[in-house]
């Protein structure tokens, strides 16, 4: 376990340079919302790097695809990177239906209800639906929930999106025939999953806002001398560095745990999901703070970043959400399973005294 848990942080290290190398060399990504998803997607396409995450042993794990999906989000790249692989591709592959070609999206689709190889309901805020090949929904059928696979082209599709301009659309299903469908795996894994998407698009966001503001404060000149200089603004550039490296520690931890145990994956994700949106609130107030209006102007790009942190702060489960579902897991173990539960079993273990073994 140990020799795998390395090498595979190595591979996600690997990955990560790797895809940043490529992004950078595409330049900066347009800030307009616009028809298809842009020159970053093509080349994550190109790279292979949009994978179904696999078992370790396998390759192609979570942790990687997480890796490469902090890098999206560091790079402001355009269409369902979070959603392709990591939850319409795996829920797939897990309820042993195969993956398609094209991009995919996926959304819970509580309301929704299944007759006879026919899909019925309305499903809000549905990832880049307009755009997409196929749209993979976790619908209720009479034998349970069910992984549903959809044609975009044959439903009503209501355009929207979130703060950022990302496609946040509605799809209306009357009577939409179903491509694929089997019975839904894993929910717990595919929630969690959801979670650390975000979690990792907050982290590269942040990072990239972070950095954005500490080169403007550099170069930004005030009373003789550059405005990173005055205590006050090292004061709030602190601060948002902080965050981001909680928020990366956190998610980077939750991956590797969630790719290795993935029974632990419910308390991982929320521990990253909570420390993440935390911090997108944290990081965009005090990027607006160190660099004052010139942030909101729409020609600089921290504005579009920062509209990004708090449209994915929400998304997938907000801080307050995962925060009171940690919360009753901690009380529903008691005061035993307390300790276990935050320090992990094996350090608990040898943290007792020898006595009370």
């Amino acid at each position: 376990m140990v020799t795998a848990w390395s090498s595979c942080e190595q591979d996600v290290d690997d990955v990560r340079d790797a895809v940043s190398a490529i992004l950078t060399d595409l330049g900066p990504a347009g800030v307009d919302a616009t028809d298809g998803f842009g020159p970053g997607w093509d080349a994550l396409v190109k790279g292979g790097y949009l994978f179904v995450p696999a078992d370790p042993a396998e390759g192609g794990t979570l942790a990687e695809a997480l890796a490469v999906v902090e890098e999206a989000g560091r790079h402001a790249v355009r269409g369902p990177v979070a959603e392709h692989g990591i939850l319409a591709g795996w829920v797939l592959e897990r309820a042993g239906l195969p993956v398609p070609e094209g991009p995919l999206t996926f959304a819970p689709a509580p309301g929704v209800r299944e007759d006879r190889g026919r899909l019925f309901g309305t499903v809000p805020r549905v990832p880049w639906a307009q755009d997409v090949h196929r749209i993979v929904l976790l619908v209720d059928s009479p034998d349970g929930p069910a992984v549903a696979m959809i044609d975009p082209r044959e439903l009503a599709i209501q355009a929207g999106g979130n703060l950022a301009s990302e496609r946040r659309d509605t799809i209306t299903l009357d009577g939409a025939a179903v491509i694929q469908q089997a019975p839904a795996p894993g929910f717990d894994e595919l929630e969690a999953r959801a979670a650390l998407t975000r979690a990792a698009l907050i982290c590269g966001a942040a990072a990239r806002a972070v950095g954005l503001t500490l080169r403007y404060t550099k170069e930004r000149h005030q009373f003789g001398r550059p405005v990173g200089r005055f205590q006050a603004v090292q004061a709030h550039l602190v601060t948002a560095a902080q965050q981001v490296r909680a928020a990366q520690v956190a998610t980077r931890s939750a991956a590797m745990v969630t790719t290795f145990e993935p029974e632990k994956c419910q308390v991982e994700a929320a521990v990253a999901k909570i420390v993440a949106s935390h911090a997108a609130g944290v990081v965009a107030a005090a990027t607006h703070q160190a660099t004052g209006a010139m942030g909101m102007t729409k020609e600089y790009e921290l504005g579009h970043l920062t509209l990004k942190l708090w449209s994915w702060r929400d998304e997938c489960g907000s801080e307050a959400v995962w925060s009171r579902r940690l919360g009753e897991r901690l009380v529903a173990g008691g005061a035993e399973g307390y300790w276990p539960l935050i320090a992990g079993d094996a350090v608990a273990a040898a943290a007792e005294p020898v006595g009370s073994r």
